[in-house]
């Protein structure tokens, strides 16, 4: 399940992504991230849109498919407040900050903003072994110290989003480093994986 793309190619351009979509300054980080996964641009992003997506950045069928039902299942009667609930389980972008989950690292804030101070404490506490990286140990150390008491499901969403990440984009020595992590964040990281491996798909 772990990419096969060298790391360097990986964060090469990342950061970039999304400037070339005309609305993209007029969207939060968060919507950044979803933004992706709405692979017609239409402000709505539905599971087989998930499901591209994860397939586009080297997820396989298993991991791909559970993500886009776990992730829709969960996340869409919450960005579509006062509608009736669908059985295609859209999800909307612009209301996506409605979707945040307790026990999550605090980088998001409640509008979605990115928040500096809340990224540079994710590696100031617990990237011990590299300071700009961290191992399978130290993101489940900083998984168990963002636990909030009883939320379960923050617990369930956070674990699930933080090792799909870390499957996925871990270089060869086990670690995920911090230009990886931020990438993921404002979303320029899909968008660089997907291009990468387009040449190889040919």
């Amino acid at each position: 399940m772990a990419s096969s793309m060298p790391p360097e190619a990986i964060l090469e351009g990342v950061g970039d992504a999304g400037a070339a979509k005309p609305s993209g300054s007029e969207q939060s980080v968060l919507e950044k991230h979803v933004a992706f996964f709405d692979r017609n641009h239409d402000g709505i992003v539905y599971p087989w849109e998930t499901f591209e997506g994860f397939r586009a950045i080297g997820a396989g069928y298993l991991l791909s498919m559970t993500g886009a039902f776990l992730i829709h299942f969960a996340l869409s009667s919450k960005t579509r407040p006062g509608k009736y609930p669908s059985p295609f389980f859209p999800i909307e972008v612009k209301n996506i900050h409605l979707a945040k989950h307790g026990s999550d690292s605090g980088v998001y804030d409640s509008d979605g903003r990115f928040v500096s101070l809340k990224f540079e404490e994710i590696f100031r506490k617990f990237a011990r072994t590299h300071g700009n990286a961290l191992t399978s140990g130290e993101l489940m150390a900083m998984l168990k110290a963002n636990r909030e008491p009883q939320d379960y499901k923050g617990w369930i969403g956070s674990w699930t989003e933080w090792m799909t990440l870390y499957n996925l984009c871990k270089d060869n020595d086990g670690l995920l480093r911090k230009e990886i992590v931020k990438g993921v964040y404002d979303g320029s990281l899909f968008e660089r994986m997907e291009r990468d491996r387009k040449p190889r798909r040919k």
